[in-house]
């Protein structure tokens, strides 16, 4: 591993992968405004996707790379001259048939990603995408007072009991990427995000299986596009950042926040016939904490020329 940066961004190189999701491509426009020269690495492009990035992206401090999860030695390819590795595993939005395979799945890209950051002796930092699902789920979660946080991790028996595939996907992933960050002393650091909220979100996304759960027990959460990327770029830049961070700026803890979610994850034929009661004006007590992340960001230089995320 590196030594420490500076962090001036325009002398640094910085890797986002995958690029191609709605978070990567935020991620790559944001630090370009900071000033980062930025290597955009792709997981499994499109066809005309590579070309097209390319091309919009042409005479700016953009390298686009593809880089196979499962291809080691694209990874690596994609890592040369970099300080700092912005990684995440963005599964489609629309792909309703997430399962227990994926578990495997993901963490064999995790591994893969930082073994190459191992052998990249550029590397500094990695901060490493993960979510709010490989922290709440577990058999004690609905019967402590106790605020969950940064601390606690999902059941791994649990979540396979349930079919809760998409926590334990997350799960899995982030303890792998964490034993070998931890193994080859590499400098990670976590953002564990809640629901995060794109133009794309519906009903089938994984996320949100368990949904009614969450929202019971107070733990369910979900995040702006922007807040997510600062907290991305926050987490890296600040030398002090250390472990993970639950990563949200809103509570679905009420009837109003509730329907107002569920109206969003709807079709337009959807919403006309299905009939949402707003009778129920119970609060639910909040359980989940962000102290960590919030304390962290409060001297936080926000871009306040933030792309409106439907445009990228």
């Amino acid at each position: 591993m590196a030594p420490p940066l500076d962090h001036q961004a325009s002398n640094t190189t910085v890797c986002v992968m995958d690029a191609s999701g709605h978070l990567g491509s935020t991620l790559v426009h944001r630090l370009l405004r900071r000033g980062y020269t930025v290597h955009a690495a792709l997981h499994n492009p499109p066809p005309g996707k590579m070309e097209y990035l390319e091309g919009q992206y042409r005479n700016k401090k953009v390298k686009v790379f593809q880089a196979d999860p499962f291809d080691y030695q694209s990874i690596i390819q994609a890592l040369k001259g970099c300080s700092g590795l912005f990684y995440s595993f963005e599964s489609p939005s629309e792909d309703s048939s997430y399962e227990e395979v994926m578990t495997e799945v993901e963490a064999r890209a995790a591994h893969n990603a930082l073994e190459a950051c191992a052998q990249t002796d550029t590397i500094h930092k990695v901060v490493f995408t993960s979510s709010v699902t490989a922290v709440i789920w577990s058999h004690h979660f609905n019967t402590t007072s106790l605020d969950v946080d940064e601390r606690n991790w999902s059941d791994i028996n649990f979540c396979k009991r349930f079919k809760l595939w998409h926590g334990l996907s997350k799960t899995v992933a982030e303890k792998t990427a964490w034993a070998l960050a931890m193994d080859r002393s590499i400098n990670m650091v976590s953002i564990n995000g809640g629901l995060m909220m794109s133009p794309d979100l519906n009903i089938t996304n994984p996320y949100l299986k368990g949904a009614a759960e969450m929202y019971e027990d107070g733990l369910f959460v979900t995040v702006d596009l922007n807040y997510l990327v600062d907290a991305h770029i926050c987490v890296f830049e600040d030398v002090s950042s250390y472990g993970r961070y639950l990563c949200f700026n809103q509570i679905i803890n009420c009837n109003q926040h509730a329907v107002k979610l569920a109206h969003s994850l709807l079709s337009p034929s959807e919403k006309n016939s299905t009939a949402i009661s707003m009778e129920d004006t119970k609060v639910k007590q909040q359980r989940i904490s962000n102290k960590k992340l919030n304390k962290l960001m409060v001297n936080f230089d926000v871009d306040f020329h933030q792309l409106d995320c439907s445009e990228v």
